[in-house]
Parts: C-alpha cells; sequence; structure tokens
C-alpha cells in the first residue's frame, strides 16, 4: 500500500489505477470481521439484504419471521473488548405487532434507490408495502395474487417510480409508487417468477428469471419480451475489447466490399436486345429485413420455449456496466451470459451446490471480477471469467440465502437461515485497532461535542 501511495505522490501513478489497487487489495484480504458485529434482530431466516445507494450505510434486511431492521453499518452502537469489537444493533425493528406489518415471512427488501426515506417490502402474505423511514408507517400498499418471491426498484430511473414485482403468478406486475396503482403487468412465463432485477444500463430493461427455466428481457414501453435467453446458444469466453472489434469490424468490412467488386451483379437483356439491366436485388433483400426485424422473439414458438436453465431460475445478478448477467438455477449451475448477443459464455464454474427451494441473493464486486455465491452453508468466491473458486467463507452455522457488497466500505454482508447476519471486512492494521479502541473509549464523551463541522 505504500508504494502505490508513494507513486502517487510523485505521479507515477493515476488516481484511477490508484484506487483500483487499493481496492483490489483490500478485497483480497477481505474475512470474517474480527472487530464488526451486527447484532441481529430477528427470529428467523435472513432472506434479503441491501445497503442503501445514496449513502452507503444503512443496512435493510428482511426477515422469515416477518420483521424488518435497519442497521446503522459505519456508526457502532456499542463497543465490546476494550472497545475493539464494534456492536451494531438496529437503528428500528418493524414486526407482526406493527399495525401495518406483514403477516407473514418478508421475502424480499429494498431501498428507494434516491433517497433513504423510503424502502419496500414484499411478503408471502400477498401484499407489496412502502415505507416511510422516518415514520416506519406503510403509505402505499399494493395487494399481490400471490406469494412474493422478489422486488425489485431501478438505480437508473430518472422517469418512473415503479416497483418490478415476482410472484407465484405467471404475470410480472409493476407497481406505480407515484399513482398507487398497477402500471401495467408483462406476460410471457409459464410459471411462476421467483427472480428479476433491473437493468444497469437503461432505466426501461427489466430481466425476470422464472420457474419455468426462462430468463427474459423486457423493454416496459412495449409489449411482450424482446429476447429470450437459450443454453443451447453459446460462445466461448468473453467478447474482445471494443477496439479490437472495431479492427476486425473494418477488416470484414473491407473483404466483404473486396469480394463485391469482383462478382458481377447478375444482368438480363434488355427488350431491344443491346442495353443490358440489372437484376433489382436492393428490394427483396430490403423486403427481407424489414420482415426479419418485426419477427418478435416473444411470439415465435421456437424462441418463446427457450430456457436458460433445467429448472428454476433461482437467481439473476447483473454486472455495473451491463454488458454480462450471472444466473443460478435449481440444476445447482451457475451461468454467465453476454447481453448483447444473448450468448451463454461457457463459463465453467467449479463445483458447487446451490438452493433449489427459495431464491437465492448474489453479489458481484465493483470492477466485476469476483462473484458473491450463496453455497448452502457456505459463500463462494468465484472469479467471474475462470469460474476457478478463489476463496470460500464459511461462518454460517446453516444455509446462507443472501449476500450483498458493499463497493464503499469494502464489505460483504451474508444471512442465513441462522438468523445471523455476518459481516466480512479487509484485514485491519494493527494500529487502526489501536486507534479504534482509543475511538470507542473516547465515544460517550464525544457524542455532545461539536466537531466544527457545521
Amino acid at each position: 500500500m505504500w508504494k502505490e501511495t508513494r507513486d502517487r505522490e510523485f505521479g507515477n501513478l493515476r488516481p484511477n489505477s490508484f484506487v483500483n489497487r487499493i481496492a483490489t487489495a483490500r478485497l483480497s484480504s477481505i474475512q470474517l470481521s474480527n472487530y464488526k458485529e451486527i447484532v441481529s434482530s430477528h427470529r428467523g431466516s435472513v432472506d434479503s439484504l441491501q445497503v442503501d445507494l445514496t449513502e452507503g450505510r444503512y443496512l435493510l434486511a428482511g426477515a422469515a419471521d416477518a420483521t424488518v431492521a435497519v442497521y446503522d453499518v459505519q456508526r457502532a452502537t456499542s463497543y465490546e473488548g476494550g472497545g475493539l469489537i464494534a456492536k451494531h444493533k438496529s437503528v428500528f425493528v418493524i414486526n407482526k405487532q406493527h399495525e401495518n406489518g406483514h403477516r407473514y415471512a418478508i421475502s424480499s427488501a429494498v431501498w428507494y434507490p434516491m433517497d433513504t426515506g423510503l424502502f419496500v417490502t414484499g411478503s408471502y402474505d400477498h401484499h407489496v408495502n412502502v415505507w416511510d423511514t422516518n415514520t416506519t408507517q406503510v403509505v402505499q400498499n399494493f395487494k399481490m395474487p400471490g406469494k412474493v418471491y422478489k422486488i425489485a426498484m431501478s438505480s437508473q430511473a430518472r422517469s418512473h417510480m415503479l416497483i418490478a414485482t415476482g410472484t407465484e403468478d405467471v404475470q410480472v406486475r409493476l407497481c406505480d409508487i407515484a399513482s398507487g396503482a398497477f402500471a401495467h403487468t408483462l406476460s410471457g412465463h409459464r410459471d411462476g417468477v421467483m427472480s428479476l432485477e433491473w437493468s444497469t444500463s437503461s432505466e426501461w430493461v427489466l430481466v425476470t428469471g422464472g420457474c419455468d427455466g426462462a430468463i427474459r428481457f423486457w423493454d416496459i414501453r412495449r409489449a411482450g419480451c424482446f429476447r429470450i435467453f437459450d443454453q443451447s446458444h453459446s460462445q466461448l469466453g468473453r467478447r474482445p475489447p471494443l477496439l479490437s472489434r472495431i479492427a476486425i469490424n473494418k477488416k470484414s468490412l473491407a473483404a466483404g466490399q473486396s469480394s463485391n467488386a469482383k462478382v458481377r451483379a447478375p444482368q438480363r437483356r434488355a427488350t431491344n436486345g443491346n442495353a443490358l439491366k440489372a437484376y433489382s436485388t436492393g428490394r427483396i433483400s430490403s423486403h427481407l429485413k424489414t420482415t426479419k426485424q418485426r419477427l418478435h422473439p416473444g411470439m415465435i414458438s421456437s424462441h418463446d420455449r427457450a430456457t436458460g436453465h433445467y429448472g428454476i431460475v433461482t437467481g439473476i445478478k447483473g454486472t455495473d456496466d451491463g454488458m454480462y448477467l450471472l444466473s443460478a438455477g435449481s440444476d445447482s449451475r451457475l451461468k454467465l451470459w453476454d447481453i448483447e448477443s444473448g450468448c451463454n459464455t461457457l463459463v465453467n464454474f467449479e463445483t458447487k451446490r446451490l438452493q433449489s427451494t427459495k431464491p437465492i441473493q448474489m453479489a458481484v464486486s465493483d470492477d466485476s471480477t469476483l462473484a458473491f455465491i450463496p453455497c448452502m452453508a457456505t459463500v463462494k468466491v468465484f472469479d467471474m471469467w475462470s469460474g476457478q473458486t478463489k476463496w470460500t467463507f464459511r461462518g454460517h452455522y446453516e444455509n446462507v440465502n443472501c449476500c450483498w457488497y458493499n463497493e464503499q466500505d469494502h464489505e460483504l454482508y451474508t444471512g442465513g437461515n441462522d438468523r445471523q447476519i455476518l459481516v466480512w471486512s479487509p484485514s485491519k492494521f494493527v494500529s487502526d485497532d489501536m486507534d479504534d479502541c482509543r475511538k470507542g473509549q473516547k465515544t460517550a464523551d464525544a457524542v455532545d461535542q461539536d466537531n466544527w463541522s457545521d
């Protein structure tokens, strides 16, 4: 670390390279935290985790005992072990005793992307609730036709406030917070929808994974899905970089032009016997192109039956650049898809065993090089492009259901059936621990002191 700091100080290292090196070094040293502990308020399995996207400070957790809690992961509520272990208790908890609380398990809980003043919960009691964080009261309620498996809001949205909901019903419903009604429904799956996620590159594109094994892409501005992943449609490895692809396209274009110059267009003799007239092949090709564009993948039976997994699609997670999608299925297979081409990249992820009866929440590092996958009672960290297992995190006593990677602090949060929320963080130096120790001893006195920040 000191070498990178010196190189940055002398201008030998660019700012972005410096940040990437430090982040990579911190990520490579991640382990079960021995200085931060989240005191779980749940009496059931933790099924959903998310850190707010605005401050990166508040962790939202939903559990099977119908409780939802918020934890401050940056400011500890107390210290133990001489100030070396920071305890983070919940800021507030909403349970069944709340007048508007859920009656059955909370399967999914997400923050409103633009502000921590709202969060949304989906439950097996067929309801999706929108909560005011300050008053812990429900401000919107949507009744669903079945159990709610997954809800999602777009972090890219600037033109809508839609909540995508996947339930045991075959239709995906979009709930509009602004109007308090259903915007519209997306029909195409033949069974319930257990996983869904908004695209990280467009506010209008939604990706869904169904119990029918299909992975579908929807543009919510038009009817029907515009892409269905087929596991038999594959390509080997990643796409070449953009500059390489441009060079390849130029070469192929030049080769095509030279071949066209050598081949003369078909000609026929005119009626007067002298002039030659070429066939009008342009009309035919343009007509075929128009016909091909009109065909919709969701309307073609052969494409409509395509599947991404042999079984239920239990989880999907896109990379931050919006170019690749990672999917998990009840067939205990992980697949990495190229979104632009719709191909399975054939990355062979090493032996693993995945849950098959409930959704799992996966996570991807900010540079899209590592994937954090709940594998029964462990969390496996895979290299995204080789499929090799980098590390295996063991800490939970029962199955792990959800992961969330905090890009700001380079921390991983995991929740499982053992009702615990574990923190996996980069290792700290002894000097840092001593600083935290002294800070912990002075916390009580420093709460009311002016830090001159205002």
